[in-house]
């Protein structure tokens, strides 16, 4: 057989690889540039956030007055490390959306994916990506981010699925080495949609289905070794409930929003992360959202759907209020 059609790897609906090298992304989307969205009043840039890697950025700013300090959104894209992009049509979106309804500047992080640049590559990017939003605190080149404008004490780290996972772990390290000198900045809470979290013991939404999840066990379980290079199954990174993990007590944040789908084969982790996060002496306020009868990273794909719209208030509303604590 032609070894331009032979299979290596086939990981679907994510990613496909052949023996001769080539890569087929399945589930990638047309990328479109930024721009003043008509419906919702948010303008759109991109920005280059770290030249020799090639880390970028598209900020988002909501239509609000121009002596109203915002709040600050830094989200990671889906896609399992490996697909997807903050410049795509689903995200972009997505993100006029959020940005819309919560009025915040939205920092939508384009991080480098596996496999041609393999776990951690897309973690060292999100961690470099905050660190230059907050350097803005003390005078940054970006204007849309000018402290003048801008609230760092409510700084909020979000993602969905992989993004999430990237979230989670950002906000763990900055709990444990801190922003540098960037005492004005704060990560007030942490949203984690649909997130993509493993371990070698199965959970139930994890076994045997026969309901046709959107991401079925066996690829979860294999995407991770694919993307990570073979990283164990609980490497804190990806299961951050792992005996030797980084405690969730010094998470970085005083409140986390977590969101789960009925019919998810993640489901459970998200679960999981809320109970351990609960007890493991944190202190902050956790909530769990979970949206019956809907599959991994609905949102993403039906906006339009109640269900969606719910979903994007509740994130608002969590992102606009204080904490009680």
């Amino acid at each position: 057989m032609d070894a331009s059609n032979e299979i290596a790897e086939d990981i679907s609906p994510i990613i496909r690889t052949y023996k001769d090298g080539r890569l087929e992304r399945l589930d990638s989307a047309e990328r479109v540039p930024p721009s003043l969205d008509p419906v919702t009043g948010v303008a759109s840039k991109d920005v280059v956030i770290h030249p020799d890697t090639g880390i970028s950025a598209r900020l988002y700013l909501p239509k609000v007055g121009a002596s109203t300090k915002l709040a600050v959104l830094v989200y990671f894209h889906g896609g399992g490390f490996c697909i997807w992009s903050a410049f795509s049509i689903p995200y972009h979106r997505l993100l006029n959306s959020i940005v819309s309804k919560a009025n915040v500047v939205a920092v939508s992080v384009e991080y480098r994916l596996a496999p041609e640049h393999p776990i951690p590559a897309a973690y060292d990017d999100g961690w470099r990506a905050l660190q230059w939003v907050a350097s803005h605190a003390e005078g940054g080149p970006e204007p849309w981010l000018a402290r003048e404008r801008t609230n760092f004490s409510r700084v909020f780290l979000a993602g969905d699925s992989s993004g999430a996972n990237m979230a989670h772990d950002v906000a763990t390290r900055v709990g444990a080495e801190g922003l540098g000198g960037c005492s004005d900045v704060r990560v007030e809470g942490v949203v984690l949609l649909h997130p993509y979290f493993w371990g070698t013991e199965r959970l139930p939404s994890e076994q045997g289905r026969d309901d046709g999840p959107l991401i079925r066990p066996e690829a979860a379980r294999n995407l991770w070794m694919f993307v990570s290079g073979g990283a164990g199954f609980d490497n804190p990174r990806i299961n951050p409930l792992a005996e030797g993990a980084p405690s969730l007590a010094s998470l970085a944040c005083r409140r986390v929003l977590v969101a789960v789908a009925g019919k998810d084969t993640l489901r459970d982790r998200g679960r999981a992360y809320c109970e351990s996060l609960r007890s493991s002496g944190w202190g902050g306020e956790v909530e769990l959202l979970e949206t019956e009868g809907r599959d991994h990273g609905f949102f993403v794909f039906r906006p339009e759907s109640r269900d969606a719209s719910v979903l994007f208030k509740r994130l608002a509303c969590f992102m606009m209020s204080k904490s009680k604590l």
